[in-house]
């Protein structure tokens, strides 16, 4: 292969006066291993191999990363068949086995930063490791789709053991280079300044048999007798099928580490390099690598992020409200070493916000995420407020009081009055219209939705949302604290509901519809949660509260009233003193530690509904398979989303895959909502849709834009002119 076209991805060779070959990779900003990168890695070391003034050989990274894997933007080529794809065990058995690992030259893998993926499959070629105290080191490949495909499920068991490598495949989980010495996964750790040093002299001692020369594919102390290997891989299947019954990929992987096992480590080869061609042109891996990059791309918004706006300090934060939600915004801050000023409107109110926040950050501690000096060092920067007066010096307000119109728009009016003409204005209000809440302000420019997701400190969304009036500099810097307190932000127009919300107020409306039709309510959610939801809509009604549901549905019903199914069930059932979980009844029956068992009583509130709605059962309701619970329930929610992307309130289809996947626990090897979707062709949703809405009136009825893509075939996450931009 000649030398890279690619002057970015390639490796450099240097020979030092001690007769070590340093190759080093070289593709910012982490190493990935491009396909060039690789063949000029091949070309590097049989340069090394050749050359006489070279006893021995050092592989490394630049700028102290060794390298984050393979290079991942390569995988939609070679899917489309756009790039050809190396031949079957190229790189797996020619250049790192036959080449690498059988020299006649020891070589030692200098690891500094990360070494993942394809990264870690280098080095555990390589006759030992030398490794950074906080280097990573993981194969997280099965979080693509894929299983690694470089030798990967062949060295790690044999280096750390049967068990330990299928739990950091399993659950993709790197290990960092202190634990990584005392598996036998690196053989030796140091400080990066020694590095490389170190590793030189390793490499020599190696060639003077002052160390041992081990070639990991072949080594055998780690690996279990046979038929206790055969129960480890039994049980690892059991667990896979358990935790994630709709993958096959995981099951792949313990079928090619099994091979290396029975058959020897050359058959797992093999078998590894079969199984990768296969996985990687699986519907699996390409939704998981659609969701890869359009969590990448969340931060990029036309017209804001390109305007070369750099991101203000935010020095001290203001949460308005301490229950669930502002408690769980502050803690998440906090997390992240943000001063908070916690405002309630009594004593009463506060302490409990402020022992909310206690609570959580007490939670860690119990999870030994954090040390108890950690705690006190965190809560020492929380403080708790009932005036204004702390607010005269903070850069960034979140209200996060009751959903009332009357008293955020008298919050906003009060902050304006009391907070630096800088501070940023957010509310967290689901629902609520941005322009009302700052109806009574001249502060519009400064005014953001910050919409976290319950709990706040763990569900990893933030939805930003901007008027036609929020600066872009509002934006930006929004952006980074998202960035900073480590959550997805995903930037939307202003309409009800957003996008999460909006998105998905279809959800349970659909299930109701079904249900006062004559489906079981048990069995949609069984189906639901076998789809591969985190709970189906009843459940999720019964954990939010029917408090809640009434009023975010009641908006939905106010702002969209053609497209809205209207059912009396939760109000019946809430007037009976049945409110969700809180109160141990809602659609299920709950016990002392939150255990949920279906309530046959939810019978009486159907039919009494069923009545004031006035309809009569559908026989076809009752004999409604899977698949069809799936699609009722699901292309309600599509077609919505695709009235969010033509009104321009999301900004690109990718956004709203990431939306639901976050916001909702929409299963992300599906890819998200549109990718799903596209998967079933905007023609097919557009003729179930159709049928239904003839059936049982408009709320299924099909949107324009999902008619238009429809009539021409083409899918929903193609970006179209036609979509009336909010920017």
């Amino acid at each position: 292969m000649s030398k890279s076209s690619n002057p970015k991805g390639r490796t450099t060779i240097e020979v030092g006066a001690d007769g070590v070959a340093v190759i080093t990779i070289i593709n910012p900003p982490v190493n990935s291993l491009a396909l060039d990168v690789l063949y000029s890695l091949k070309e590097n070391y049989d340069q090394a191999l050749r050359r006489d003034d070279v006893k021995a050989i050092v592989v490394t990274g630049a700028n102290g990363r060794f390298s984050g894997g393979f290079d991942i933007s390569a995988f939609g080529k070679l899917q489309g068949g756009t790039v050809q794809s190396p031949k079957p065990g190229f790189i797996s058995v020619e250049i790192l086995t036959d080449t690498v690992e059988a020299a006649r030259k020891p070589s030692v893998a200098a690891i500094d930063g990360l070494a993942l993926g394809g990264g870690l499959e280098v080095a555990m070629a390589c006759h030992a490791r030398i490794s950074t105290p906080n280097a990573q080191l993981g194969l997280p490949e099965l979080q693509l789709g894929i299983l690694p495909g470089f030798g990967g499920t062949q060295r790690l068991p044999r280096l750390v053991g049967l068990a330990k490598s299928l739990e950091m495949m399993l659950t993709s989980k790197p290990v960092k280079g202190e634990e990584a010495v005392n598996l036998g996964l690196v053989d030796a750790v140091v400080p990066s300044n020694q590095l490389l040093d170190t590793a030189r002299k390793w490499a020599l001692d190696i060639l003077e048999c002052r160390k041992p020369w081990v070639a990991s594919l072949h080594k055998t102390d780690k690996i279990e007798p046979l038929g206790e290997a055969r129960e480890i891989l039994k049980f690892a299947r059991v667990q896979t099928r358990r935790q994630a019954p709709n993958l096959q990929h995981p099951l792949v992987v313990i079928d090619v580490v099994e091979e290396g096992i029975v058959s020897g480590p050359r058959a797992g080869l093999w078998k590894e390099a079969e199984a990768f061609q296969s996985l990687l042109h699986s519907d699996t891996c390409k939704a998981l690598v659609n969701v890869f990059f359009a969590q990448r791309a969340t931060t990029k918004v036309p017209g804001v992020t390109d305007l070369g706006l750099k991101p203000r300090h935010i020095k001290k934060v203001a949460i308005l409200g301490g229950g669930l939600m502002g408690s769980g915004i502050a803690t998440a801050l906090l997390l992240s070493n943000y001063p908070v000023i916690l405002k309630e409107v009594n004593d009463k109110f506060l302490q409990a916000g402020l022992g909310r926040v206690k609570a959580n950050l007490q939670s860690s501690v119990k999870k030994g995420k954090m040390s108890p000096e950690k705690f006190e060092k965190t809560l020492s920067l929380l403080k708790g407020a009932l005036d204004y007066e702390d607010f005269r010096d903070v850069d960034m307000v979140i209200e996060a009081v009751i959903e009332n119109v009357s008293l955020k728009q008298q919050i906003f009016a009060d902050l304006e009055k009391y907070c630096p003409p800088h501070c940023i204005l957010g509310s967290n209000t689901s629902t609520i219209d941005l322009n009302l809440i700052g109806e009574k302000t001249k502060s519009q420019d400064r005014i953001i939705g910050a919409h976290f997701f319950s709990p706040a400190h763990v569900m990893p969304l933030l939805e930003i949302v901007r008027t036609q009036k929020t600066s872009p500099q509002v934006i930006v810097d929004l952006l980074d604290v998202g960035k900073k307190i480590r959550k997805t932000p995903v930037v939307v127009g202003n309409c009800t509901g957003f996008a999460v919300n909006r998105m998905f107020f279809p959800y349970t409306q659909a299930a109701l519809l079904l249900v006062e039709r004559g489906a079981d309510v048990f069995r949609i959610d069984r189906v639901i949660t076998k789809f591969g939801m985190p709970m189906g809509p009843f459940r999720l009604c019964d954990l939010v509260g029917f408090g809640v549901a009434i009023a975010t549905g009641g908006q939905f019903v106010m702002n969209f009233p053609e497209r809205t199914y209207k059912s009396m069930l939760i109000p019946l059932m809430q007037e009976d003193k049945r409110a969700g979980e809180t109160t141990r009844k809602g659609f299920y029956v709950y016990d002392d530690r939150r255990k949920a068992s279906p309530d046959p009583e939810i019978k009486k509130y159907i039919e009494k509904a069923r009545e004031m709605s006035g309809v009569t059962i559908d026989p076809k309701m009752a004999k409604l398979s899977d698949k069809d619970i799936i699609e009722m329930i699901f292309f309600p929610v599509v077609n919505e989303a695709c009235r969010v992307l033509a009104e321009g309130i999301a900004v690109k289809s990718s956004d709203l895959d990431i939306s639901a996947i976050m916001g909702m626990g929409f299963p992300p090897y599906r890819g998200g909502i549109i990718f799903w979707a596209d998967t079933l062709g905007s023609n097919y949703i557009y003729s179930r849709l159709d049928e239904w809405s003839r059936m049982y009136g408009d709320f299924f009825k099909p949107c324009s834009y999902l008619a238009e893509r429809a009539s021409k075939g083409s899918p929903l996450s193609a970006t179209t002119d036609s979509a009336k931009s909010r920017l």
